[in-house]
């Protein structure tokens, strides 16, 4: 069979289906990765990947170029003779499927990871792109055989307003991870960690954080509050670097390679995000044995088992984030206890080999390990 994976960014495809592309050119299936050139494009080819680049503007909202995506697109993957045109994130979700059906490709699934940021603000462009974005789904997931999404919240919404059909809801949990990869290392020293990985985004509790750290710090002058992570440059809701590196209560790392060997020497994980898809770096902490501390919102609450492998607490309440905090601060059994629960829910739902068999499932596949 031949398969297309489209999105938007080089970086998507590489960082997030590698693997499950990577196993359909290993089972015999002509794979394309489907992008505008970037910094990975060319990696693909040694893995067996053809790459085939188009053109898309990420952040234009002119009708005039939208229509030439779609028309870029479509003359890009007419040629190939796909059989199943996967698409990823909102504007290859939306013309990928339109371009896939006027170039008959019998099959043709969409991944939807969240709904975006646009779900967190009411004001008046919010409120316009939501109105947009639901519309064209409406119509677009008419079009489309199968829907992927990585929680149980975002198809409940979009049921509930009749945006799609139940019957083509198919769930995963993400991406997906390599749980040997992600695994616990001893610690070196006697240092408590409490670390978060992110964008600095309003949206992803940065100012909660901080102010839990505030909380704790004097109280405890053994433990480091540590953010991994670096402004994002044109997003709106991005703080901005002289902000972070003004922060007392923090130990700003900015943006790091070194992930796994960071959350090896840590011991609780944080992220009081206000939604999420489904965040790969919770996956990843508690594949590392790490209890986790993060929001009762859409997606993060599908990474924790509360009071398990670790707790919920309210979307932008410092006080309760801090409280729970504490609770792992002080009980180092109860870290123990909650870090192995968060590596045995990773074993069981996160491991890439699940992840890639759900998505043989999808392709009406048998996944041969």
């Amino acid at each position: 069979m031949t398969f297309g994976f489209l999105s938007h960014l080089d970086l998507n495809l590489w960082l997030f289906r590698l693997p499950i592309m990577q196993e359909l050119v290993r089972l015999g299936h002509s794979v394309y990765a489907i992008c505008p050139p970037g910094e990975k494009s060319d990696d693909f080819e040694r893995h067996g990947i053809t790459h085939v680049s188009y053109e898309i503007s990420r952040s234009s909202l002119n009708p005039i170029k939208e229509l030439s995506a779609i028309r870029n697109i479509y003359n890009v993957i007419k040629p190939l003779n796909l059989d199943i045109l996967h698409t990823f994130t909102a504007k290859p979700n939306i013309y990928g499927t339109i371009a896939g059906r006027l170039a008959k490709v019998p099959r043709i699934i969409n991944l939807v990871e969240g709904l975006g940021s646009f779900y967190l603000e009411n004001d008046l462009k919010s409120r316009f792109v939501r109105m947009m974005i639901e519309l064209l789904y409406s119509q677009i997931f008419k079009l489309s055989n199968t829907v992927m999404f990585v929680n149980h919240d975002d198809p409940k919404y979009l049921i509930s307003k009749k945006i799609i059909s139940p019957e083509k809801v198919f769930l995963i949990k993400g991406v997906g991870i390599d749980i040997n990869e992600w695994k616990p290392l001893p610690k070196k020293d006697e240092w408590i960690r409490v670390t978060m990985v992110a964008r600095a985004l309003k949206h992803k509790g940065m100012q909660e954080f901080i102010d839990a750290a505030t909380l704790l710090g004097q109280k405890y002058p053994t433990v480091s509050f540590q953010f991994v992570g670096s402004p994002d440059e044109g997003n709106q809701f991005s703080v901005t670097e002289e902000f972070m590196r003004s922060q007392t209560s923090i130990n700003y790392l900015g943006q790091q390679n070194n992930i796994h060997h960071i959350l090896s020497q840590s011991d609780i994980f944080v992220l009081p995000s206000y939604r999420e898809g489904l965040p790969r770096t919770s996956m990843e902490a508690a594949s590392m044995s790490l209890p986790i501390v993060t929001t009762d919102v859409v997606g993060c609450r599908e990474t924790v088992d509360q009071g398990i492998s670790g707790f919920l607490v309210p979307p932008q309440n410092a006080q309760a984030l801090a409280e729970a905090i504490e609770i792992l601060i002080v009980n180092p059994l109860l870290r123990e206890k909650m870090g192995k629960a968060g590596r045995e829910k990773a074993l069981r739902e996160f491991d890439i080999s699940t992840i890639i068999e759900k998505h043989f499932e999808v392709y009406g596949l048998r996944y041969v390990h």
